[in-house]
């Protein structure tokens, strides 16, 4: 079953296309990856996925349901959350507090909650320091909960991200370039948290990776865009073989790592 169907998708910016009618989906339950040459669009694609960017056309089904032109936090709700390529912590904030943030989505006691303190939003506030640190200690930061965030190292900060990302409770979790800036050991470890994020908490993963080492180990599929543009799509053998795929890393930093 599709958890995450996209159509024909196109988006321009002045009239120059960087995504071009691409179709691809993401089966629910799977680990799926979407890699591709410096400046092939696959940031944009996160972009139309989450409602920071609205395409020209085509359609985005996510559990079955169009969020095509969604806000992004209505589409969080409806259950995709996703990490950056370049961090977006809170760094004056603890590392609880950053995950907690996290959870604004699914918090409904409201201001007036909040300022008269009622039953309600004390259960709401313990629930929401409950999850976050149940996270945090899946992504195991949990002995780190009261650290400011700027004053972790910054492997430990990715993983401040993703505990966030885990406390909107997602279906669909989008993560991009998420090796970026980690050392060969930090590596080792994204794999086996990603692994155990999909294994254990039965979220869908799609992710965006320049490290082709990465992804080669934990893709069940993997979809190839170059200029915006569907080239290849398969297993990890296919896409590794694929001629069109080698043409298309020819002469980039990935060559090696992709042959």
């Amino acid at each position: 079953m599709a958890l995450l169907e996209v159509h024909d998708l196109v988006l321009s910016f002045a009239g120059l296309e960087v995504i071009r009618e691409l179709t691809f989906m993401v089966e629910q339950g799977t680990i799926a990856s979407m890699i591709g040459p410096n400046g092939a669009g696959k940031t944009s694609v996160f972009n139309c996925l989450t409602g920071f960017y609205r395409p020209d056309s085509g359609q985005i089904k996510f559990n079955d349901h169009s969020i095509l032109r969604r806000k992004p936090h209505k589409i969080t709700r409806a259950g995709m959350a996703r990490t950056f390529q370049n961090l977006r912590l809170f760094k004056s904030m603890t590392v609880l507090e950053n995950v907690m943030s996290g959870m604004h989505c699914r918090t409904s006691a409201g201001a007036l909650g909040a300022v008269f303190h009622t039953p309600s939003q004390h259960r709401e506030e313990e629930l929401i320091t409950r999850v976050s640190e149940e996270c945090l200690a899946f992504v195991g930061l949990l002995e780190k909960k009261d650290h400011y965030a700027g004053n972790l190292p910054y492997g430990d900060q990715r993983r401040v991200e993703w505990a966030r990302a885990l406390a909107t409770k997602p279906r669909l979790l989008l993560l991009d370039e998420p090796a970026a800036g980690l050392n060969h050991d930090e590596k080792q470890e994204l794999i086996e948290l990603i692994l155990h994020i999909r294994n254990e908490l039965g979220i869908t993963i799609l992710l965006i990776e320049h490290d082709m080492g990465l992804v080669m180990k934990v893709s069940e599929k993997i979809t190839v865009i170059d200029y915006g543009k569907k080239i290849a799509e398969g297993t990890a053998g296919e896409v590794q073989n694929n001629p069109k795929v080698i043409e298309a890393y020819l002469g980039s930093e990935d060559e090696e790592d992709l042959l």
